[in-house]
């Protein structure tokens, strides 16, 4: 196969200036193409002159792995990893050597080393789990007496009972409202307050021994109830017309009139005893009586 124009370029500056320090990328073009006896042969004429050369002596270890030199590639990484322990070439280069010796505890350690300055590499994630697989022990499954989780759900699944038959809905049907018509209620009548009438007071019995002494003239009840039907039926005779509805003058009265006589003009009329002025007494209360009954009915009445 026909070299490459970078490797012959290389190749002309390495052989023109044997210290070059291009021999590094020339051996490691070298190896990417399959050339790795020439690779070997690269490094360990520059690694000669420049020792401390660690990127040429990570290729020289993997152009050796390749060639099958495993201890020779092996003491290559453990040098470069001694100048730099955080060297990702170096761990994955040991952790490779592990590998193909059959040594999976070494190489599962490596390659988690590298794991873990890689973590998004895919083919170390994939070599680790892989790894963890093959010579770690499975963790043991936790003891218990019962059933667990899926197995009660299989269980539950298993004896489930059948459902029951669809049940027919039967439609409620509310019968049909009677609207009740309303009522018209009758206006409420309004009642007079009935008009209390005062008892009638019967006078004492005027005593009949007593022929000598004159009394005063006493008006029979007759006369006072045309005046009383007037005011309690509200018609406008000529007394009522003119009075106040709320007073009564006790001597528009002609039993006030004949009392009042009797017991005021002691000069006129004769001296009287005293069953006669127990009489006129009673008479005026009686009266005072049938006035209050008066004012009482006129004033219900009036609008």
């Amino acid at each position: 196969m026909a070299d490459s124009p970078r490797i012959d370029d290389l190749r002309r500056r390495v052989q023109k200036d044997p210290a070059s320090i291009a021999f590094a990328q020339l051996a490691e073009e070298c190896r990417r193409v399959g050339q790795y006896q020439e690779s070997i042969n690269v490094c360990r004429a520059g690694l000669a002159l420049h020792p401390g050369y660690l990127s040429a002596r990570v290729t020289l270890g993997r152009a050796l792995i390749e060639v099958d030199q495993l201890d020779e590639a092996q003491t290559e990484f453990e040098l470069v990893l001694a100048g730099a322990s955080d060297n990702l070439a170096a761990i994955r280069g040991l952790a490779e050597i592990f590998h193909r010796r059959g040594a999976l505890a070494d190489a599962l350690r490596q390659y988690r080393a590298a794991l873990a300055l890689a973590r998004n590499d895919p083919d170390l994630e994939r070599t680790v789990t892989e790894l963890s697989r093959a010579i770690e022990p499975k963790p043991p499954a936790p003891a218990f007496d019962g059933l667990s989780f899926e197995q009660m759900a299989d269980e539950f699944m298993k004896n489930l009972p059948a459902p029951p038959p669809p049940v027919a809905v039967v439609p409620v049907v509310e019968p049909p409202v009677e609207v009740v018509p309303a009522v018209e209620v009758a206006p409420a009548v309004e009642v007079a307050p009935a008009v209390e009438i005062a008892p009638v007071v019967e006078a004492a019995p005027v005593s009949e021994t007593a022929a000598d002494v004159e009394t005063a003239p006493v008006v029979e009840a007759a006369e006072l109830s045309p005046a009383v039907d007037d005011v309690a039926t509200g018609s406008d005779t000529a007394g009522a017309a003119d009075a106040p509805s709320d007073a009564v003058v006790l001597s528009e009265s002609p039993l006030a009139a004949a009392a009042d006589a009797a017991l005021t003009d002691e000069d006129a009329a004769p001296p009287v005893n005293g069953a006669s002025r127990a009489l006129a007494q009673a008479t005026i209360a009686a009266l005072d009586q049938w006035l209050d009954a008066i004012h009482v009915a006129c004033a219900d009445r009036r609008p």
